[in-house]
Formats: C-alpha cells, structure tokens, sequence
C-alpha cells in the first residue's frame, strides 16, 4: 500500500506573528509557527514550528512536530515528535518517531494498516 503523503509544494503558513482563536482545516498542506487556540484538520501534511503554541485538537495526514501542543494529535499515517516538540497530551497514529529531546505526556495508540 503506497503512503498517502501529499507531495504538492503549496503550503499554507501562519507565521509566527499570527494567533488564531478558532478551527482551521484545509484540504492542503499547513505550517504552523504561530499561536493557535481551537481545533485544526488538515487533509494533507502538517508542519509544527518551534515558535507555535496550540491548545486543541490536531488531525492530519502527516504531522511533523517541533512546536507546542497540549491536546490530542491524530496522524493517519506518520507523526514525528522533533527534538524541540513538547506534547501534553493523546496520540494516534500508524507510524511515530520520537527524536532525542522531544517530550511527551499522556497515551499513545498505534492504528493498524486497516485504519
């Protein structure tokens, strides 16, 4: 079974100026250096910069984190904890990679290849 990693170059950012109250979704590729307050869905890959802060719910396809949340992350394929990522809170996703220097409180649960 192929990944279902989006591989367009469009990228929606919010930058690390923004705050949002509020959800976001796209149906694209998102990255996020700012302050977010509210649920976000991405069909497609989602980047978390080392400036970001988010408090909510995060959904995507793919998630590289390097920022701040405290909510649940769901990935359905891959989620990536880099070494600046701090996570207060649950994950689901099929594949995780936690790098040395990444934090993580709460519970994981892993999909399997039927979702």
């Amino acid at each position: 079974m192929a990944k279902k990693e989006i591989q367009s170059d469009d990228v929606s950012i919010i930058s690390h100026t923004v705050k949002i109250e509020g959800n976001i979704f796209s149906d694209g590729n998102v990255r996020i250096d700012g302050n977010v307050n509210g649920n976000i869905s991405v069909n497609g890959n989602l980047t978390i910069g080392d400036t970001s802060n988010i408090t909510g719910e995060v959904k995507a396809t793919n998630v590289i984190m390097n920022g701040k949340i405290n909510g649940k992350v769901t990935a359905d394929e891959k989620l990536k904890l880099e070494s600046k990522a701090v996570l207060h809170g649950d994950l689901i996703s099929k594949i995780l990679v936690i790098e040395e220097g990444a934090y993580f409180q709460g519970n994981s649960k892993m999909k399997n290849n039927e979702g």
